[in-house]
């Protein structure tokens, strides 16, 4: 046995430990021990090195130091082929959770978009990218990138033979090139170039996207340096493209599969349909002939019929219809189209009527549109009918308000059962109005047409008023209620408008003004509806055709208008303002308004007719103004101020 084997067998001294034996000094079965160690803390490769440095820097024996080369090489290839194993792994498990993906495929740009990132991962790469051809345009555009940052890079368009992947999508087969700009092989164009430089790209793997014999695309890696790609890194990247392409396929017969589901299901509705439309049809018929029997009218026509068609069917009167689909309607005999709505002419002998306007509803089956035109013809027949009971009725309301005017029935308990029985009220404020037509007729018929259709309009308008109307003088005349919030200028431009649309002319109305009590006083109409015509006679002679004024309208000629001749009330309405400031507050602005005006409107002149200071007179005036408006000294409001100014005078109390 070797010296140093004996000694290193000699009892040590119990004091004394035994010094630790260099890396030198151990076994040379023990070498493997250290990269052992290594391997199971998964050391990086430079970390091999460090057991056969220590080694020799200890200076130990030549054959222990080759027995460490050759563990560490052996540990390497260990190491190597461990990692190509997990590497195979990951690269697996990649590709099981991409097929997974597929397997449940709902969004085919979210399986495109795993498939790159998982790609780029796998391959360490600096950006992934997959595009497809585009059959249409005959070139391959970008569908999906990862780790791209230039927006051009991510629009490009690659010809067919453009670029390296348009060789790819042209040849069928992989290119790899570990320097873009120096490869030669690929047709270079501006701007594939001007893209890949944006991207800061030198390194490009491609692989191409097959279904069947076809290339649908191609799957690209590709680094921001110079770059091999290994003939495994290129294998794994095809087997990505493969299941990039299973998923496009998958994705198209899925949609292929929803769009005969689809028609299928188009055709069930159609029939479906057509099925619900006999029912509908069937319905309809029904329903409209009980109505008709039984009396209903034509809002119960309208909620019939929108119950049938699922909607929202009203009837409006002509003049609320839009003109132009009402009259387009009216021509054709159909329903036509406006908007989101659909309009439907009530006519009868040529005669508007009124419309049925289903709403909301811009899609219309043919057969359903049918139906709201034989809603609207059992309208006009229920119109018709309507009109016969109220041709009675306005008759009765013409008889009345005959009687009014001239004063035959002055009985105020029969004339109030009478109005009672129409729906009017004798007691409420009233306003006479005379209404007529405009135009000349060419003919006596004509004339007489026209005449009877204002008349009906007329009395249509009254009796939707709780009012009386009658024909009388060539025109027509009209007993209305007034709203507090009216006045008699408001409803006689509102009933001028309603009758102008009703008739299609134009109709000027003069009003008296309000009048009540008229069952006591029924002389009363008489004398308003003489005011109403010389109203409408003013309106007339100053070419306000088509226009509704009351006598109040026309200033100080109002007096002269008026039945009552309302002084009162002209001066009030004139002054009224002034002389109640005078009388609140003890000023002399009436008398200061005489003098100014006796004055030849001269502030100078006026300060010397009052003896007062010529401020005091611009002061008064000044407060004038707020009372009666800025324009008070205007020629026109000159005139009706100094004619109030001269009946307040002549109506108050002898002065000495």
């Amino acid at each position: 046995m070797p010296r140093d084997h004996a000694q290193s067998a000699e009892p040590l001294d119990p004091g004394v430990r035994a010094p630790a034996p260099r890396a030198a000094d151990r076994a040379p079965g023990e070498a493997e021990t250290p990269f052992l160690e290594l391997l199971a803390r998964g050391a990086s490769a430079d970390a091999y090195e460090q057991p056969v440095l220590l080694a020799r820097a200890e200076g130990g024996p030549a054959e222990r130091i080759a027995a460490l080369e050759r563990a560490k090489l052996l540990a390497l290839r260990v190491r190597s082929e461990l990692e190509g194993r997990r590497r195979r792994e990951a690269e697996l498990s990649a590709l099981f959770e991409t097929a997974h993906d597929l397997a449940g495929l709902r969004d085919l740009d979210a399986v495109l978009r795993a498939i790159v990132q998982r790609a780029r991962s796998l391959l360490g790469t600096d950006v992934a990218y997959l595009s497809l051809n585009d059959p249409a345009r005959g070139d391959t555009y970008m569908r999906v990138t990862e780790g791209s940052v230039a927006a051009r890079f991510q629009q490009l368009r690659l010809g067919m033979g453009e670029g390296l992947g348009g060789l790819v999508a042209q040849t069928a087969r992989p290119y790899v090139t570990d320097d873009y700009f120096k490869d030669a092989r690929f047709q270079h164009t501006h701007n594939i170039d001007a893209g890949v430089r944006d991207e800061g790209l030198v390194a490009i793997l491609g692989v191409p996207l097959m279904l069947g014999h076809h290339v649908i695309g191609v799957l690209f890696a590709a680094d921001r340096r110079a770059r091999v790609f290994e003939r495994e890194q290129i294998a794994l990247l095809g087997s990505f493209a493969a299941l990039a392409a299973a998923a496009i396929d998958t994705a198209n017969l899925l949609a292929e599969t929803r769009s005969a589901l689809a028609e299928l299901e188009r055709a069930n509705e159609i029939i479906r349909d057509r099925s619900g439309v006999i029912e509908r049809a069937s319905d309809v018929h029904d329903r409209l002939a009980e109505l008709v029997l039984r009396g209903g009218g034509v809002h119960d026509v309208a909620a019939a019929v929108s119950q049938v068609l699922a909607g929202t069917v009203e009837f409006t009167e002509a003049a609320a219809a839009p003109a132009g689909a009402l009259e387009s309607s009216h021509a054709e005999g159909h329903a036509v189209r406006h908007e989101d709505d659909w309009i439907a002419a009530v006519s009868a002998g040529g005669e508007l009527l009124g419309a049925l306007v289903l709403r909301g509803h811009p899609g219309l089956d043919p057969v359903d549109q049918l139906t709201l035109e034989r809603a609207a013809m059992v309208t006009s027949l229920l119109l018709l009918a309507r009109r016969s009971a109220a041709e009675a009725e306005q008759r009765v309301r013409g008889e009345l308000l005959d009687d009014l005017l001239d004063a035959r029935d002055r009985d105020p308990r029969l004339l109030r059962d009478r109005a009672a029985r129409l729906r009017a009220d004798l007691d409420a404020t009233h306003v006479v109005l005379a209404a007529r037509l405009d135009a000349t007729a060419p003919d006596a018929d004509q004339e007489a047409d026209a005449r009877r259709r204002l008349w009906a309009a007329a009395s249509h308008l009254a009796a939707t008023r709780h009012g009386l109307a009658a024909a009388r003088d060539g025109g027509t005349v009209l007993l209305l209620p007034l709203d507090v919030r009216d006045t008699a200028t408001d409803l006689a431009r509102r009933t001028a408008r309603a009758l102008g649309t009703a008739v299609h002319e134009a109709v000027t109305v003069g009003a008296s003004a309000p009048v009540g009590d008229l069952a006591a006083r029924p002389e009363a109409v008489a004398a308003a509806y003489a005011e109403a015509r010389r109203c409408l006679d003013a309106l007339r002679l100053l070419n306000r055709s088509g226009d509704g004024a009351a006598a109040e309208d026309f200033g100080f000629l109002g007096l002269l208008l008026a039945g009552d001749r309302d002084i009162a009330g002209f001066v009030d309405r004139t002054i009224g303002q002034v002389v109640t400031y005078d009388e609140r507050r003890g000023t002399e602005l009436v008398r200061t308004l005489d003098a100014y005006f006796a004055c030849g409107m001269s502030p100078a002149r006026t300060k010397d007719e009052l003896h007062v200071h010529v401020n005091t007179v611009a002061q008064r005036l000044e407060r004038v103004g707020r009372l009666l408006g800025d324009d008070w000294q205007s020629p026109a409001r000159a005139l009706e101020i100094q004619l109030a100014l001269r009946l307040h005078r002549l109506s108050g109390p002898a002065q000495h």
